[in-house]
C-alpha cells in the first residue's frame, strides 16, 4: 500500500500551488487558523465572547463569527481583537517574490 503526503493529496484533490483553487483553499485555511487562535487566546484569558466584544467595540455575534470563520472581518477589527487579548502581532508579506516582515 502506497502512502501519500498531505502535499501530494492536496495537489491531487485541490490543485497545485499557484492555482486559483489552491490559493482560495489556503486562504480559507489561514482564516480558520486565525479564528481558532483568537478563540484559544480568549478562553485562556477567561473572557466570554461578549466581554471580548465589549473590549473591541463589537457585538458578541461578531466575535463568534470571527472565531468560527464565518465572516470576512475587517482587518482593523482583527487588530483590535488581538490588541484586546494582549497578543503580539507579526506579519509576513510576500509581494513579487520579495519577503517583508513586520
Amino acid at each position: 500500500m502506497k502512502t501519500y503526503s498531505l502535499e501530494e493529496l492536496t495537489d491531487k484533490h485541490i490543485g497545485v500551488r499557484g492555482t486559483p483553487k489552491r490559493e482560495a483553499f489556503e486562504n480559507e485555511l489561514r482564516i480558520d487558523l486565525l479564528g481558532q487562535a483568537i478563540k484559544q487566546a480568549r478562553q485562556e484569558r477567561k473572557l466570554t465572547q461578549e466581554e471580548l466584544g465589549e473590549l473591541v467595540g463589537v457585538k458578541k455575534a461578531q466575535i463568534s463569527k470571527i472565531e468560527n470563520s464565518m465572516t470576512d472581518a475587517r482587518f482593523t477589527t482583527i487588530l483590535k481583537v488581538f490588541n484586546a487579548l494582549g497578543a503580539k502581532i507579526n506579519f509576513n508579506i510576500e509581494l513579487n517574490q520579495q519577503q517583508f516582515a513586520y
